[in-house]
């Protein structure tokens, strides 16, 4: 088989949480245009069905949208359900839903950090959860965790964020190891800087843009189109040997 053929996710199903904009919504696309059948989730279930709309027509494979709050365990239950009665299965898992809070730790509630944590760490981990039973029987799966370089390294007033992106990182080792002995691979992908709706309050404020752009060896943020490589490369058969790893795509942030 040629890599190029080891790239092709023709057959394969996606589930991608948090999918109808930024990171997701690019990683969603380009795991359709690789071939695979797609299945959007959000909170907002109008949304998840309108992206899934335009992803299907622009790349003739399956895509449909669902409504869930991954923070609930019962909505998960009933998510993956709903997926597997409509696409059979389920082989890749890109857990892509949160949020970040920003602010000084004595001007932060405690409400505000644990909803970071728990829509962050909590809901990653319900998911692997609830596909977990699945992936064991079919002695497969590809589960993508979107960490961040705050996995790794730290920021002042992100307290919130960067403890739970610290979380998925470690959760994303543990369970590589777990789950090795089934033939699931677990990675963890770790963006710096991209022009997310989640980052406007940095972009669009002139200073803090530029003390980024300083610590950027490559003298600019990301492109959203810029995460599809590592995601569909997760996802298929030419990574069949990595499990447990940490993928920096951060314009060479971490290496400093």
């Amino acid at each position: 088989m040629s890599i190029l053929d080891r790239l092709q996710l023709n057959g394969r199903v996606a589930l991608v949480t948090g999918g109808t904009k930024g990171l997701g919504k690019s990683m969603a696309e380009g795991l359709a245009e690789a071939g695979a059948s797609v299945a959007i989730i959000s909170r907002h279930g109008s949304e998840a069905t309108e992206v899934a709309a335009a992803i299907a027509a622009a790349t003739g494979q399956k895509c449909q949208g669902y409504q869930c709050d991954v923070t609930v365990p019962e909505q998960v239950e009933a998510l993956v359900a709903a997926v597997l009665a409509d696409f059979g299965q389920v082989d890749i898992l890109v857990n892509n839903a949160g949020i970040n809070i920003r602010g000084a730790i004595d001007e932060l509630t405690l409400e505000q950090f644990l909803e970071v944590q728990t829509i962050n760490v909590t809901g990653p981990w319900l998911l692997c959860q609830a596909l977990a039973g699945h992936f064991k029987e079919r002695r497969y799966g590809r589960v993508i965790n979107m960490g961040s370089t705050l996995s790794i390294i730290a920021i002042a007033n992100r307290t919130p964020y960067a403890t739970s992106k610290g979380a998925i990182l470690q959760m994303t080792r543990a369970l590589a190891l777990e789950w090795a002995p089934y033939g699931i691979t677990v990675n963890c992908v770790m963006p710096g800087p991209f022009a997310t709706e989640m980052n406007l309050p940095i972009k669009d404020n002139p200073a803090a843009y530029q003390d980024f752009i300083s610590k950027l060896p490559v003298g600019r943020w990301g492109e959203l189109d810029e995460i599809q490589g590592v995601a569909v490369f997760l996802a298929s058969e030419a990574s069949s040997f990595m499990t447990g790893a940490a993928l920096a795509i951060d314009g060479g942030w971490t290496v400093q």
